[in-house]
């Protein structure tokens, strides 16, 4: 067995290498940890579903594999810090792993549906209790640093929706899950948070309220801005909802911040990136690109894939005719969605530096 690192594993990869394909090769995905990662037994673990359900499951994996239809789905998961630094050095100081850009990947994901899970457990609940009930996940293998287990919930009625695409992953990328993306199972929430796609599952729960986890009730909330340190947040954590679904966004991948770059033979650069939809109101369906402080806009090329769908991400890029002899100049990206969710030029600060979708930014590049 592989020795146990002695801190939590949280890292992101180089974003140029992220976005270099559609499909995040699973060694290129972000990792975000709470506790250290367990290695478990495939052969002997269960998830139990419990709570407000009919019959009680303890349901192995070999049950999970064969004793219900698999679906796929290819989303994009992101931690909700993701741009955690740009709010800190944008706005001003928060809380949290400094994480730039590249806390998201776009993954294949398989297994089975979990309101096919549900369906077989039976729900009890009433229907207007149905309304504002979770499905809570919980990992209790390893202990956490807040907490001695991780755990999450999600609205009962986004799991019970088939188009939801809310599944309990045992592959990823056509290949069964690494220890540090969940083997054996995992939660995958399309559209939300990362830190709702419970890895190392052993649990689901229906229940009428969110999951009691510290990271579900004192973490992964947008605060309201006079939330200044632990000791303001302390009235704001229990009347403040979850994160749930993530906001829209975009960032810029290339050109870097303070980069030096040359113009082609047309007198242009290229400007690269991602972008996001909101929840699940994707896909992205514009880009728009600045280099004057957004006075003026030019729509990015949306470059089109295989398996692209409403949850995935998108890459873009754009060629734009700009001034060079060592100009310098500021670029904005912002995303729109199916929906017409668009990027602000800021996003709300908060204490826990959590969904910024800000204009993506490359600051001080200098046209040659």
């Amino acid at each position: 067995m592989p020795e146990l690192p002695e801190e939590p594993v949280n890292r992101e990869p180089d974003i140029a290498r992220l976005t270099s394909t559609f499909l995040t090769p699973t060694h290129d995905a972000y990792d975000r940890n709470h506790g250290l990662q367990p290695h478990l037994d495939a052969a002997t673990h269960q998830v139990r579903v419990d709570g407000a359900v009919a019959h009680i499951l303890n349901l192995s994996m070999a049950n999970l594999a064969n004793d219900f239809e698999h679906h796929e789905v290819v989303c994009a998961l992101q931690c909700a810090g993701n741009r955690r630094h740009t709010m800190r050095t944008k706005l001003k100081e928060v809380q949290g792993i400094d994480w730039t850009d590249a806390a998201v990947m776009n993954c294949k994901w398989r297994g089975p549906r979990l309101s096919d899970v549900l369906e077989r457990a039976g729900i009890i609940l009433a229907e207007e209790e149905q309304e504002t009930a979770h499905v809570a996940f919980a990992c209790h293998a390893t202990p956490c640093q807040e907490d001695t287990w991780y755990g999450a919930s999600t609205p009962l009625a986004r799991c019970l929706a088939p188009a939801a695409d809310v599944i309990l992953a045992l592959h990823m990328n056509d290949e069964p899950l690494t220890v540090g993306h969940g083997f054996p199972v995992r939660v995958v929430t399309p559209g939300i948070a990362g830190a709702r796609a419970v890895k190392w599952l052993d649990r689901i729960t229906v229940q009428t309220r969110e999951s009691d986890n510290f990271y579900m009730q004192h973490d992964y909330k947008v605060l309201p801005e006079d939330a200044v340190d632990a000791e303001s947040a302390g009235k704001y954590w229990h009347t403040v909802p979850a994160v749930q679904e993530m906001p829209v966004n975009s960032t810029i991948v290339s050109p870097a911040e303070g980069a030096t770059i040359e113009r082609d033979a047309e007198g242009c650069v290229t400007v690269e990136g991602y972008a996001l939809p909101s929840g699940d109101n994707g896909p992205v369906v514009q880009v728009e690109v600045s280099v004057d402080g957004g006075e003026t806009w030019t729509n990015a090329e949306l470059l089109r894939h295989d398996g692209e769908g409403k949850w995935s991400w998108m890459l873009w890029e754009a060629h734009l005719p700009i001034p060079g002899g060592g100009a310098r100049c500021t670029i904005y990206s912002r995303a729109t969605d199916r929906a017409g969710n668009t990027q602000p030029k800021q996003s709300q600060w908060n204490l826990r530096g959590v969904c910024y979708n800000g204009y993506g930014e490359a600051a001080d590049v200098t046209i040659m």
